[in-house]
């Protein structure tokens, strides 16, 4: 989703314009993570990007998302813009919890 949000709209309240792009951002974000992940792959991750334009637009985790907005919404700006792109996810253990784990596996045996 690449998308420019106005928060200022005739005849409505900001505060509820801004729930409304809340709303829309957060019902993306579980629309993409309910999709089928293909095979290999252990969930939808995101790159995201929130800023007053596209080209000043900076990288924001996807928790941060939300809170971005908020600070455009404060900062006064008549609009807001969300890039939000899916990409494929894989888990990686660390190498301290792998060994956790076949340690664990081989007390297991032991027993």
């Amino acid at each position: 989703m690449k998308k420019n949000f106005p928060l200022q709209a005739e005849g409505k309240h900001p505060d509820r314009v801004l729930e409304a792009v809340k709303h829309e951002i957060r019902k993306y974000f579980k629309r993409e993570r309910n999709r089928a992940v293909p095979k290999g792959v252990d969930f939808w991750d995101f790159d995201c990007k929130v800023g007053l334009s596209a080209d000043t637009a900076e990288v924001v985790r996807v928790s941060a998302v939300i809170e971005a907005v908020d600070v455009a919404a404060k900062s006064g700006a008549s609009s807001v813009y969300v890039e939000i792109l899916s990409k494929h996810g894989v888990r990686v253990l660390k190498a301290q919890d792998q060994g956790d784990a076949v340690a664990h596996f081989d007390d297991l045996n032991n027993a």
